[in-house]
């Protein structure tokens, strides 16, 4: 079960990743594929699947959530990521705002796979020194 668990999360990050780049990059580009119906649900269906995935990885690893000091940074990290993503695809008024928010919230994705892989808050300093 937790091999299954493990991979259905790895891909949905990276889907989740992937899409987010590719929604920005329209975003930027202001194209009217934004729009299209698959593209404003997808996202909302991959992010349940990582999250439900996420959940599924705890109950089966038996973590204690509010024990894990990396595991409660990954959590406040995934809500900024959610603020700065809503904030870069379609709450911030200017283009500035959505393009600093937008790079803001792909390095914050990428501090919390850091964080996935060492189980450590200092993310990818820990894999790296």
């Amino acid at each position: 079960m937790y091999a299954t668990l493990k991979l259905i999360h790895a891909t949905s990050a990276i889907l989740t990743i992937s899409g987010f780049v590719l929604r920005g990059f329209w975003m930027l580009r202001g194209s009217a594929l934004q729009q299209k119906p698959v593209v404003r649900i997808a996202p909302h269906v991959i992010d349940s699947v990582f999250l439900l995935s996420g959940i599924g990885l705890i109950v089966v690893m038996h973590l204690r959530v509010m024990q894990s000091d990396w595991l409660l940074i990954k959590f406040t990290a995934l809500i900024i990521y959610i603020v700065l993503g809503a904030v870069a695809l379609r709450r911030g008024r200017t283009r500035n705002v959505r393009l600093t928010s937008f790079i803001l919230a792909l390095l914050t994705f990428a501090y919390i796979a850091g964080v996935a892989l060492s189980k450590s808050a200092a993310s990818w300093l820990t894999l790296i020194l």
